[in-house]
């Protein structure tokens, strides 16, 4: 694969405050170029769908579920070919802007185990109290719905109130995800954003939802930092979106 040229962390940050995004023509693109959808798929956070087996799955612990434990690993998945995906937009510039956003707090990712096998995961960008998902992966059945999952869970526990999905879907659809106008998308931006665009232009983003919260519920000492503490069972993760299911959201 050819070096692509560098993408600025920082221009990242700034473009997915204003709406906008990269994509590359294919895996070995040299340069990307930018979007910003006329239509635009979220996810409301009070809205997932969670079907009687995907719940099953969950609650049995199917998968083991991590987070931040294999982030490199995950986008690398998410860049590779596959039957049903034979080109990918993720080229090396975005790769590895979003590996240096990682190590500075922004990027996240979520990973399904099988054993020790990584089988599936999602990855995204967080600013503000909007987390911007960029890709899903599955290599089970199921893999990447259970991941989804539990960051719906974990942007809800989180005080998170915006996952962008970027395009709609038949797969994100039947999760709960609906399209909205850029203007609707772009006021809801703003409101997750809030004090985080003053600090762009200031050179001091922040990520304003807390992101660890989630591992820590159910602890005994709930301000305690994540690693004090084990991340909640599929059980609990399927009780709480399952509530959210059954107050008619």
């Amino acid at each position: 694969m050819s070096r692509a040229d560098p993408l600025d962390p920082e221009l990242l940050l700034r473009a997915y405050a204003m709406g906008v995004f990269p994509m590359a023509d294919d895996r070995d693109a040299a340069s990307v170029y930018w979007v910003e959808p006329k239509w635009r798929a979220v996810m409301p956070l009070d809205g997932f769908h969670l079907s009687r087996s995907l719940r099953k799955t969950i609650a049995r612990d199917r998968f083991r579920i991590t987070t931040d434990r294999a982030f490199a690993d995950i986008i690398a998945l998410c860049a590779e070919s596959a039957a049903d995906r034979p080109n990918t937009w993720i080229n090396d510039a975005i790769e590895r802007a979003f590996i240096d956003l990682h190590a500075a707090g922004f990027a996240h990712s979520v990973e399904c185990w099988d054993g020790d096998r990584l089988v599936g995961g999602l990855y995204g960008l967080a600013l503000g109290h909007a987390f911007f998902g960029e890709s899903m992966v599955s290599r089970r059945t199921d893999a990447s719905k259970v991941a989804f999952a539990w960051l719906v869970a974990r942007l809800r526990a989180g005080g998170f109130t915006l996952l962008d999905c970027q395009f709609q879907t038949d797969h994100l659809t039947s999760l709960g995800a609906v399209e909205i106008s850029r203007d609707d998308y772009v006021a809801l931006l703003g409101s997750a954003l809030g004090a985080c665009s003053a600090g762009l232009s200031s050179g001091s983003p922040s990520v304003d939802g807390d992101w660890a919260a989630l591992d820590r519920l159910g602890a005994e000492d709930p301000l305690a930092p994540p690693p004090s503490s084990s991340p909640p069972s599929g059980k609990v993760i399927a009780q709480l979106l399952g509530n959210m299911s059954n107050n008619g959201c």
